[in-house]
């Protein structure tokens, strides 16, 4: 990506943690003050379309084809009519269900589906929608555990028909299926195809390209939290969700950034904030995408022999630099955008230059490139992922089969399919999910989207610098460039990519999230006077202050914790006096949970003086829950002292309530 493209599972009742690419948002009940339970019994044979109960998952009527029938339609603006089924419905089907008011409407159809066994549960349907931002969602609700939603993504690009999903850990056998719409007048919705599953949608990456970060941060960039507070980039971005860095790196940059040493630097903040990192190999010394890949300047002259060595070689220093570091990528990007090949003319997939005395697609070249890229990050680390990065999935799914095919039939080693996706320039959200069901399946691999970004205003910050997107004409329709705006499209956005047919989609890369406008960083690495075309589109706003867009990068809801809780209680001597080793009485009880009674809690033991850990002992069953640890002497005066226990598999930590103790002077000799 450079700026001045103007032109060119299953389910369990273990408590542990999940991961996820999923997110799922805490939602207050409805109200129901106006309600109709919806005609039609479900005894004996039910109409066509219409699904009989009884079976784990059950749904009745998903597809709508016998009306509303095991639906109940609710409203708390006395609309219930808002609710209706209309020709046509999804995939040729002859109904679907449709929630529409010409004037300002609440209302909800539900469905509870019962004989549900513990664990994660999905309810997916298909779904379009307009007229107003965040108004239809999809949700799973009294499910034993907080009601979860997402929002309909809004179709009025194409008004095609997308995929969405939403999780959850159902407790208790029976969980309601959602669809609600509170918007004002004209706020439509289509909805088609319902149906609940086991297993879980996730989001195993909610990413940021940081490349720009430390020359944004020299020249003078700050950055503060959504409540003005200032701070780390990488860390606010961590705080808020993010999980993934990328980085790319270019051969001889002419500012010296995106080099070696910097990649290394920011990688290491990166790390230190907990994310994942993804290092971009353009090979060349700036920008290289589907209108330029440019042979770095040390590497002119090269045999294609020549220049595949040198991809090695080159991807191998930064690995090994960054392994130096005690770093290991996750992802390795092998080139960025290579549509059109890589390192022209000698890697071109067509004739890019009719003139440089190189005809046709350089095929078995460019496979030779990729490989040797992939084998560099192989030998510095085996587990980490390679993706080969494409764009324009605008031009048809064609041009992206026709060319893996031809790397998959020259045996390129990768692991992951890598898109670029930006709603404005590269079709609709069906045609993104379109191009991760067909790619995924057809080449047995995960699809990452490496790239997306959307404008939050169409202004100009200073200095000034025509942005990229900057016409109202430009935005995707139904997506206003507004902090709401941004916010809506970008989770819509993620849940394209989670919910794709076939569950292949592993998650979003947020591009440049950081580079807000300051002079001296603008586009071009060899002219300090270009300026900024992407601010707008930054995750920050013109203050430096994170925008709401960042809320979408909030991790996914976990599984309950079922294990019994623990109590706590500690007691230390009393009277304590200087050089004395106080004995500390630990007390750890389990409560609550499937089966307390009965339970011997075991684990770790920690005792902190304040912050400060003082003492640990370890808990075993045969303690039945106490054990007393003695204490190092303390210094005189007032201590606040707690006891804080590890938890097991069957019980979770706690810390005690805090104990205050005053340590006093020995008495002195006569």
């Amino acid at each position: 990506m450079r700026q001045f493209r103007l032109t060119a599972r299953s389910p369990h009742s273990h408590p542990a943690r999940p991961t996820g690419r999923r997110r799922a948002r805490t939602t207050a009940a409805l109200l129901t003050t106006a309600a109709l339970t919806v005609a039609g019994s479900l005894a004996g044979t039910l109409p066509a379309g219409a699904t009989a109960p009884g079976s784990p998952g059950a749904l009745v009527n998903g597809g709508f084809e016998a009306g509303l029938t095991g639906w109940t339609v609710t409203s708390a603006t006395s609309a219930t009519t808002a609710a209706k089924t209309e020709m046509p419905g999804h995939d040729g089907s002859a109904t679907r269900l449709t929630h529409w008011a010409d004037t300002a409407y609440q209302v909800t159809t539900r469905q509870t589906v019962a004989h549900l066994t513990e664990g994660w549960w999905t309810v997916s349907a298909w779904v379009k929608s307009g007229g107003a931002l965040d108004a239809t969602t999809l949700g799973l609700t009294r499910c034993g555990v907080p009601d979860v939603s997402t929002t309909t993504p809004i179709t009025e690009q194409d008004d095609a028909w997308v995929r969405l999903a939403v999780s959850t850990y159902v407790v208790g056998g029976r969980c309601t299926v959602s669809i609600a719409t509170n918007g004002p007048g004209g706020a439509w919705a289509g909805v088609d195809d319902v149906a609940p599953e086991p297993g879980q949608v996730t989001r195993d990456v909610r990413g940021g390209d940081l490349s720009g970060l430390a020359k944004n941060e020299d020249f003078g960039a700050t950055y503060a939290s959504a409540d003005g507070t200032p701070g780390d980039a990488v860390q606010i971005l961590a705080d808020a969700g993010m999980n993934l860095g990328r980085l790319k790196v270019w051969v001889d940059p002419a500012d010296g950034y995106n080099d070696t040493a910097h990649v290394v630097a920011t990688a290491q903040r990166i790390k230190a904030a907990g994310m994942q990192l993804l290092v971009d190999f353009h090979y060349s010394d700036r920008w290289a995408d589907p209108g330029a890949q440019t042979v770095p300047a040390a590497w002119a002259g090269f045999t294609p022999a020549q220049l595949a060595v040198a991809v090695h070689d080159h991807t191998r220093t930064v690995l090994d630099a960054l392994a130096a570091a005690g770093i290991t990528a996750d992802y390795v990007q092998v080139g960025n955008e290579i549509n059109p090949g890589m390192l022209w003319p000698w890697g071109q997939t067509w004739d890019v230059n009719t003139s440089d005395g190189v005809t046709g697609a350089q095929w078995d070249n460019l496979a030779s490139f990729l490989t040797a890229g992939a084998q560099a990050v192989r030998e510095v680390s085996p587990t980490t992922r390679v993706i080969l990065h494409l764009t324009n999935i605008n031009n048809g799914i064609g041009a992206l089969t026709w060319w893996f095919d031809e790397i998959t039939a020259r045996a390129v080693p990768f692991d992951v399919i890598g898109l670029s996706y930006y709603g404005y320039w590269h079709g609709s959200l069906a045609d993104l999910q379109g191009a991760i069901s067909t790619l995924s399946a057809r080449y047995d691999r995960d699809v990452l989207v490496v790239e997306t970004a959307y404008p939050f205003t169409l202004a100009d910050d200073t200095p000034a610098w025509e942005n990229v997107i900057n016409l109202p004409t430009e935005l995707v329709a139904g997506y206003p460039a507004t902090p709401a705006g941004q916010a809506a499209e970008q989770r819509a956005v993620q849940d394209a990519v989670a919910s794709a047919p076939g569950g292949r989609g592993l998650g979003t890369v947020y591009w440049e999230p950081a580079w807000t406008s300051v002079a001296g960083n603008g586009w071009d690495p060899a002219d300090p006077s270009s300026g900024n075309a992407w601010e707008n589109q930054a995750l920050f706003d013109f203050d430096g202050r994170l925008l709401p867009a960042a809320a979408e990068l909030a991790p996914d809801a976990a599984a309950p914790d079922r294990r019994a809780t623990s109590r706590v209680s500690l007691d230390v001597d009393r009277s304590v006096r200087a050089g004395q080793q106080p004995v500390a009485r630990i007390k750890v009880e389990a409560e609550g949970g499937r089966s307390a009674h009965g339970i011997r809690p075991t684990g770790t033991l920690v005792v902190r003086d304040g912050d400060v850990e003082i003492a640990r002992t370890t808990l075993r069953a045969s303690d039945d829950g106490r054990v007393s640890v003695r204490l190092p002497a303390l210094a005189v005066g007032t201590h606040a002292l707690t006891a804080v226990y590890s938890g097991d598999t069957l019980v979770q930590g706690s810390t005690s309530a805090v104990t205050r103790r005053t340590v006093t002077r020995a008495p002195a000799r006569r």
